[in-house]
């Protein structure tokens, strides 16, 4: 900033402060209000921070505030008012711009007052102006604590602030361009803290019982001072270089050298500089250019080795937002003196310091007495000192307060928060990683500690140890941590260097529970699911207390203590009206209409005998609602208001049951069933094997890869990590199709070119293992080569070892549908008749003409491998093309609407009666549209009242009707128009395909998957079936629904061949395109249909429960298939027999008791929600709602009763 164009008064204020002459400062005679003026303007800055910035470029803090400081100390008003002048300053430049600007002219401002801020650390960099903070800091705390005053505290608590700004500037590394073991500028800062003494204060500070109140200042500065320095190499300064050092340091320079022998090698083969101009042209036999001919190289030969296509093309540039992050945090190595001091530093504190000051920091921050993300710095010194204190001597009562399961849990759960805000506040998100990281180093070094304290030659340490493994590995979040953070990993705002802690973490927690459970034998550990548990309650229940009818004896009787109390009321001039609002501004229900339910209000404060709020309520409900003085007028007397009070209390007024309105259906229910859903706990033997196959997984495997590219970069021990982590998924897993995939392999070329590939020989040993079980394979299987372009999971894996298809061969009983040559000749012939065939469907044609049926997705895909189509969308089912309607039309639905619309189903009427046929929306829409109904909600189909005693005779042939009018209505179901072409297909082979052939064909798969383990994605689907169904009732419309799996046990079924095929079966359609990732229930299907095919999902101990309470004794001979429909139908026949007699009173207890009164239909809830569902669905509590078990009745439009409860274990 220009300095003559400094603001005038400022310049006066500036001015007026003193000048320097020579070394010594004299000061103005104003130069206290001169101080204070700055501090004024500092305060009314505007938001570029212009003040600050002027008063940077003009360096009032280097050539004013530092010599005032230094050498008018004696001058406690002064020194006072430069002190705070001093803080304000050096404000981090984070917190006056709250956070790092994107728009470039604020950004100017924020590098500009930033690089002001550097200029101050560098002046402050001096023992003279710490001199003067320490001896005033000693002074101050000689003094007890009945001795300070206010004034004193605030200047303690400043002068640690002045010291917390300084230290947190970020260093210029372009500017003072420093290499290890030279002195920076913080450097010559620690220095200078050193020299004055402040850092014994520190640790007085940290040690002190009457100091706790500056425990997180003490804390942050410390953790300031050693934000650049590595807690294991600070350990071993000063005692010579280790053997490890020395071999590392070897191996390196090795690495080089070979190195170098290849550059020297390759220069040395290449041609002498002696020769033409023109170098020679070559053909590349076997290299295609950009035509069908061979490359042409136009250089010498020993360049053809360096030769890419890529060459001399312009680099694809990655956008911002897909960057990978940048490293933020480097470590150096400090000058040597600064490295003791601080060295001995770390000792005193662990000594002395350590469990005391990490106590009251928990403690604050447990009581929120902390400022926001204070945690961070806990979090930072736990990882460094126990660090350190593991490196240097390891003694574990030097940092036995945090050694334990409460802190495990502590980090645990901070580190959960920031993986999940990470994942929520996207803006936000690189913030949030950098704190994960440090709960991410902080959860290492408890596990580094805690497997050192296992071999320590002490027995007690041994057995702590045991005792904290224990209680980790048991609790399930411990275990699912590790998963959750490699599925979200995220390398745009997650740097390369959280992945390396966090493969390096997981190495060693693997270690720790592998060793573990060898030697326990067998392990017991928890495991936590979803459960839902139904709370009952009847409908005619009061909703509140006060809502319990009164005769008007009893409120006569109450009124006259009611009235004393409204006299008294009444005359009181205090009664304030602000702090009631009569109405509710977070209701869906508009402010005019809730007039009754605020006089519902009066009268419940008027029944709980409280008068003022009473009368309260009617004063602010009359001001809300002035009209048609329904409160009362403006200028009513306080006799007619407790007359009208008296009113209200008396008058019969309506109260609703619940804050949602009820739908009708929900109205003629006797109960309401509450699903809540609480965490059922259980124990289990633990398997390590079952536990590592949780890492068999495209996404950890991914993360792997991406820390593998720069194994030149990472240290020894971790690409020891890594490749140990990928042979147990390829070797103990037997898993080695999980790595065959091109870019590792590309990885592995460059690895085994390496001219100094010796020092890896544990990763080139591991590459040679791969590569050679890849060709064996693909010596086998040819289209090895093809699935290296795709990432796969253990499904596909598999296949690809053991032959395509023998998952779905192993899994099922189900085969894919075979063609005979004359099934062929058949439907070829049909093809070539019908196709041109105007005003039908040639594939419909073609499914009722076939001798052996087939669903209409067979006959399409078959005529598409014959080569008769070109693709499938040839068939698609076009939707219905009548889209005006005439007027003639509009008067016929006017006239069906007026004779249908007393009936039960007036659409369903209209629908069959209508001439020109349209789908079940367009005619909802014109019926809206023609104002015939207001809502969809009067169209709804009307449920049948209780049927009275009287009608008991003829209830076989109202069981009949209704049983006809659900089939009619299922035959009857109108194709709703969509935009997916999939799903059109989908609904129709929906409708083709036979439903009892469907539902055994179902129940085969869903006993195949039963046995194979997958118990709980099938809950899981059967739930969301369920779900479904009912939000297709309540709302009247239907469109397609995705399948979301919020669990690793749903996305690995999901990613199964055989339960792809169950969803096939099902009619669950599959991604139409790119653009879509998951699977969804398709609209066509209606409520009952689902409510069936998630019927046949039970298991088979079930339905062998429900086989003794059908009806057997079917006249003639029927097949598999019908004989099962046959079942169903006269499984729901009975069921509604049984409820329509419940309800009327006439069910004897042994009938009730049959199997066919309980038979019922289990359906589990969801499986146990991990760590990593963030963005999970919450399932509505009110939406499933089931009869009591025992009770059978009809829910809505179910044949079955569905009971949701949950699977025993």
């Amino acid at each position: 900033m220009d300095l003559f164009m400094m603001n005038c008064e400022l310049l006066a204020t500036c001015s007026a402060l003193g000048y320097l002459e020579g070394d010594t400062y004299h000061k103005e005679p104003d130069c206290l209000e001169s101080v204070k003026d700055l501090i004024r303007y500092l305060r009314h800055e505007d938001e570029t921070r212009d003040v600050r910035q002027q008063l940077g470029a003009a360096q009032i803090l280097q050539s004013d505030l530092l010599p005032l400081l230094t050498q008018h100390s004696q001058d406690k008003p002064i020194f006072d008012a430069v002190i705070r002048l001093m803080v304000n300053l050096t404000q981090p430049a984070l917190l006056c711009f709250g956070s790092v600007p994107k728009e470039p002219s604020f950004r100017h401002h924020f590098l500009q007052v930033l690089a002001y801020l550097q200029a101050y650390k560098e002046a402050f960099a001096s023992e003279k102006a710490f001199g003067v903070l320490s001896a005033t800091l000693y002074e101050l705390l000689q003094r007890g604590w009945e001795e300070r005053q206010e004034e004193d505290n605030l200047l303690i608590e400043r002068i640690l602030l002045l010291v917390r700004n300084i230290l947190h500037v970020p260093a210029n590394n372009d500017q003072e361009k420093r290499i290890d073991d030279d002195a920076s500028v913080h450097d010559q800062l620690l220095w200078a803290i050193h020299l004055s003494g402040l850092d014994d204060l520190l640790l007085f500070l940290a040690s002190s019982p009457a100091e706790q109140q500056w425990s997180l200042h003490v804390l942050e500065i410390i953790s300031l001072m050693f934000r650049d320095q590595n807690p294991e190499q600070l350990a071993g300064v000063g005692q010579g270089r280790v053997a490890q050092e020395r071999s590392t340091d070897v191996a390196e320079l090795e690495v080089l050298r070979q190195r170098e022998m290849a550059e020297k090698k390759t220069r040395a083969l290449q041609r002498g500089n002696r020769h033409s101009r023109f170098g020679g042209s070559y053909i590349v036999q076997g290299l295609k250019s950009i035509g069908e001919r061979d490359l042409i190289f136009h250089k010498g030969l020993h360049n053809l080795r360096n030769y890419s296509s890529d060459m001399g093309k312009q680099p694809r540039r990655v956008p911002k937002r897909r960057q990978a992050a940048q490293e933020l945090s480097i470590q150096r190595r400090s000058a040597l003196n600064v490295r003791l001091f601080l060295r001995d530093f770390c000792s005193e504190f662990l000594e002395n310091c350590y469990n005391r000051l990490m106590g009251l920091v928990k403690d604050n921050l447990l009581r929120e007495k902390a400022q926001q993300h204070d945690e961070t710095y806990y979090m930072w010194a736990l990882a460094f000192f126990m660090a350190f204190n593991r490196a240097a001597s390891f003694r574990p009562g030097l940092v036995s307060e945090t050694l334990s399961v409460r802190t495990f849990h502590f980090i645990e759960q901070n580190l959960t928060n920031y993986y999940e805000m990470m994942l929520t506040d996207r803006k936000e998100a690189a913030s949030w990683a950098r704190r994960m990281h440090l709960a991410l180093k902080a959860y290492q070094e408890l596990l580094a500690t805690v497997n050192e304290m296992d071999m320590s030659p002490d027995e007690a340490v041994r057995e702590s140890s045991r005792i904290i493994k224990n209680n980790i590995f048991y609790v399930m979040e411990y275990r699912e941590l590790f998963l959750a953070l490699f599925r979200k990993f995220d390398e745009r705002v997650q740097p390369r260097s959280f992945l390396r802690d966090l493969v390096e973490t997981t190495h060693l927690f693997l270690k720790m529970l592998e060793r573990f459970c060898r030697s326990r034998g067998n392990l017991v550990v928890q495991n936590k699911r979803k459960k839902r548990k139904k709370k009952k309650k009847t409908l005619g229940q009061p909703v509140a207390s006060g809502t319990t009818p009164y005769s008007p004896e009893e409120l006569e009787a109450v009124w006259p203590s009611l009235a004393e109390q409204l006299q008294c009321c009444v005359q009181d001039p205090g009664l304030s009206l602000d702090s009631v609002i009569p109405f509710d501004a977070a209701s869906e229900v508009p402010v005019e209409e809730q007039r009754a339910e605020a006089m519902v209000r009066i009268q419940d404060c008027l029944l709980a005998s409280q008068a003022s709020q009473a009368l309260t309520l009617l004063r602010s409900a009359r001001e809300v609602w002035p009209e048609g003085d329904v409160f009362g007028s403006q200028d009513i007397s306080p006799e007619e208001e407790i007359q009208l009070l008296k009113q209200i209390l008396s008058a019969p007024l309506p109260r609703q049951q619940g804050t949602e309105e009820q739908g009708a259906e929900e109205e003629e229910e006797e109960e309401v069933e509450e699903e809540l859903q609480v965490v059922q706990v259980s124990e289990k033997e633990f398997n390590f094997v079952d536990y590592l196959k949780r890492f068999a997984s495209s996404t950890v495997i991914r993360a792997y890869v991406l820390l593998l590219r720069s194994y030149q970069q990472n240290s020894v021990y971790t690409n020891h990590c890594i490749v140990k982590m990928l042979h147990r998924l390829a070797h103990d897993l037997k898993m080695e199709a999980l790595l065959f995939q091109l870019s590792l392999f590309c990885l592995f070329n460059r690895l085994l070119s390496d001219p100094a590939a010796g020092a890896y020989k544990e990763l080139v040993t591991f590459a040679k293992y791969i590569l050679g079980k890849f060709f064996a394979l693909a010596a086998v299987n040819q289209k090895a080569f093809v699935e290296l372009l795709f990432w796969k999971n253990t499904a596909v894996a598999r296949e690809m070892t053991e032959g395509y298809g023998s998952m779905d061969c192993r899994s099922s009983s189900r085969k894919p549908p075979i063609w005979s040559p004359e099934e062929e000749a058949q439907l070829q012939e049909l093809y070539v008749t019908h196709k041109d065939v105007e005003g039908q469907d040639v594939v419909d044609t073609i499914l009722a003409h076939l001798n052996t049926p087939r669903t209409r997705k067979q006959v399409i895909h078959h005529l598409v491998f014959l080569g008769l189509a070109d693709s499938v969308k040839d068939f698609q089912r076009k939707g219905t093309h009548i889209v005006l309607w005439t007027e003639d039309q509009e008067l016929e639905l006017q006239r069906l609407f007026e004779e249908f619309q007393d009936s039960d189903d007036v659409l369903g009427h209209i629908m069959k009666n209508i001439t020109a046929k349209r789908s079940r929306a367009r005619i909802v829409d014109k019926l809206l549209a023609l104002g015939l109904v207001a809502e969809r909600r009067e169209l709804y189909k009307k449920r049948r009242k209780k049927l009275a005693p009287s009608s008991l005779p003829n209830e076989e042939e109202s069981l009949k009707d209704f049983c006809r009018e659900e089939l009619e209505e299922e035959e009857n179901l109108p194709e709703e128009e969509s935009e997916e072409d999939e799903e059109k297909e989908e609904g129709s082979e929906a409708e083709r395909a036979p439903q009892g052939s469907s539902v055994l064909c179902t129940e085969k798969l869903g006993q195949s998957l039963h046995q194979e383990g997958f118990s709980a994605p099938l809950l899981w689907l059967q739930n969301c079936l369920i779900r479904a169904a009912d939000d297709r009732e309540e709302d009247g419309c239907s469109q397609a629904i995705p399948l979301v799996p919020l669990t690793e046990e749903n996305e690995e079924a999901m990613e199964s061949k055989q339960f792809q095929q169950l969803l096939h079966t099902l009619r669950v359609r599959p991604p139409a395109s790119e653009q879509e990732t998951f699977w969804r229930i398709p609209a066509k299907l209606s409520p009952t249909q689902l409510r069936r095919l998630a019927a046949s999902l039970s298991q088979p101990k079930e339905e062998a429960e429900r086989q003794p309470g059908l009806d057997p004794q079917v006249p003639g001979e029927q097949g598999p298939g019908e004989e099962h429909q046959k079942d169903h139908r006269a499984q729901a026949l009975r069921t509604l027999s049984l409820a329509r007699k419940k309800k009327a009173g006439l069910v004897s207890p042994g009938e009730e008791g049959t199997p066919g009164g309980k038979e019922q239909l289990k359906v589990a809830p969801k499986k146990r929600q991990l760590l990593e569902s963030d963005e999970e669905q919450e399932e509505d509590e009110g939406r499933s709602r089931a009869p009591e078990r025992g009770a059978p009745g009809i829910q809505k439009k179910k044949r079955f009763q569905i009971e949701d409860e949950d699977e025993d274990d």
